[in-house]
């Protein structure tokens, strides 16, 4: 009977300094209320990068950029990386660029955002751009 105290007793001491190590090193969860406004933002954000998704999937987009040496992926991976401010100002310039332009417009605002990241050290896509840093 001795011999199973002493073993419980063990036990008890191991199992306080793994629930005293368990607690000192967790992380608590914080819970918040999310705002209408956040989640429809959000979802805004979302729809503004699907349809710049969509815009490189014409036939006419593929084949500026493949002239221009930028291919779809590194155009997709640039869309997806965007800030939401960024990825609006992008959605509005080409909300008011002429509709005649058409994939020259989506073109150009690409090479703008490519250039703007080469700007920020982001990539480096194009030789003539020189990082800021």
């Amino acid at each position: 009977m001795n011999s199973i105290r002493s073993h419980i007793r063990q036990l008890s001491l191991i199992m306080a300094v793994l629930l005293a190590f368990a607690t000192t090193f967790s992380v608590s969860a914080h819970a918040g209320m999310v705002g209408t406004g956040e989640l429809i933002q959000q979802q805004q954000v979302d729809l503004d990068r699907q349809q710049l998704l969509n815009m490189l999937e014409t036939q006419e987009v593929k084949d500026k950029l493949s002239q221009l040496g930028v291919s779809e992926d590194q155009v997709a991976e640039r869309i997806q990386n965007l800030t939401p401010a960024e990825l609006a100002d992008f959605e509005q310039q080409l909300a008011e660029a002429p509709t005649g332009e058409g994939v020259v417009g989506v073109i150009v605002l690409f090479l703008l955002v490519f250039i703007i990241t080469d700007m920020l050290c982001a990539t480096n896509v194009f030789s003539f751009v020189n990082c800021v840093r």
